[in-house]
């Protein structure tokens, strides 16, 4: 897989007058746009009290300003018969940032945060298999200068990711009219092989997981049915999902934090189940290694986050946990890159397909 370069365009800082924080509704906007990712303004009009030319307008301000944005990402599918690793790294503190923009070049490397705990930069990893993995490791992690040591854990099960997190900033009612409102896929049964179309126009929605068909068929040469078939396939088999991201810490979770913690086999699916319906989750996964969970959080002050651990220890005795990791900063998230406050100020598209 060849490693894309990063053009100026790629990393053009966004227009920021408008970007100090979010209102009520630009939040019930994304509260509703993670439910239904590719909804119409008109569709979302009714249960968020507005107009879909109010919807547009505060859209283009939100996703203009890298407040917010939506991509397509892996599916359920994806978890089961690919690849998810998590590579934890430790660096020479002079060549972190080196490595760190190493990193992010690579579609591989899905997300990345600089961190405290036993390792200061850990990689979310998305390769079709093993042995994707290990060219991965071996031709763009092992010889890069300032990494002092690689450790991975690769995923069993994975109970809950990003595209299931929920603001919860829409009350019952708005939440009733968008149920009604949502279309539901046929499942696929089994896994569908990929061409190049089907690629083409996963990488263009995982820029942008909000063009039209018509952006769609003019990007990929076919036309807007073929190209609406096409992604209905792809989302009814599983291969991809679309997620609405936030820059959090502009939105009130300025901190995220992830545990590696130890549980006995017995109790592992329990626990896992556990964590992922707590509100404050984001992440958990089974995983492979000394530590078996891997779980991360978004809270709003350190304070919370050791009554969160607190909490867990109370409601899961059998659960140890063996490294506690803030994030510093996550300069890409799911393939997008972010600046400082977590605003979006690029892309190096997924492509795990």
């Amino acid at each position: 897989m060849q490693r894309p370069e990063l053009e100026e365009s790629d990393i053009a800082q966004p227009d920021l007058q408008d970007s100090a924080g979010m209102d009520e509704l630009d939040l019930a906007l994304v509260n509703a746009l993670q439910l239904q990712p590719r909804a119409s303004w008109v569709d979302l009009a009714r249960p968020l009290g507005s107009t879909a030319t109010t919807l547009a307008r505060r859209w283009d301000r939100l996703s203009s300003a890298g407040l917010a944005w939506v991509t397509a990402s892996f599916g359920r599918e994806f978890s089961r018969s690919r690849c998810i690793a998590y590579v934890m790294i430790r660096s020479d503190p002079r060549e972190r940032s080196h490595v760190v923009a190493e990193l992010a070049r690579c579609p591989e490397a899905a997300t990345i945060e600089v961190a405290t705990g036993g390792h200061d930069i850990n990689c979310d990893v998305l390769t079709r298999d093993l042995r994707e993995l290990d060219r991965f490791l071996t031709g763009k992690v092992y010889g890069v200068q300032g990494i002092t040591s690689v450790s991975v854990l690769l995923t069993t099960s994975l109970y809950l990711e990003g595209s299931r997190w929920r603001l919860r900033s829409l009350d019952q009612g708005q939440l009733s009219v968008l149920a009604k409102g949502t279309m539901s896929l046929p499942r696929g049964q089994h896994a569908i092989d990929l061409d190049g179309l089907d690629r083409s126009l996963l990488e263009h929605l995982a820029h942008d997981g909000r063009l039209s068909w018509a952006e769609l068929s003019g990007l990929t040469g076919t036309s807007t049915a073929t190209a609406r078939r096409r992604v209905g396939r792809l989302m009814s088999s599983g291969i991809v999902a679309f997620r609405c991201e936030i820059a959090h810490p502009l939105a009130g979770w300025p901190i995220q934090a992830s545990l590696l913690a130890q549980a006995p086999a017995a109790d592992l699916d329990r626990i896992c189940q556990g964590l992922a319906a707590w509100p404050e989750c984001r992440f958990v996964a089974a995983v492979t290694g000394a530590a078996n969970i891997y779980s991360t959080f978004w809270v709003r002050d350190l304070g919370e986050l050791q009554r969160l651990e607190a909490r867990t220890s109370n409601s899961f005795p059998s659960l140890t946990v063996l490294d506690r990791m803030v994030a510093l900063s996550t300069p890409k998230r799911m393939g997008h890159l972010s600046d400082a406050e977590g605003r979006r100020v690029g892309t190096v598209p997924i492509s795990p397909w």
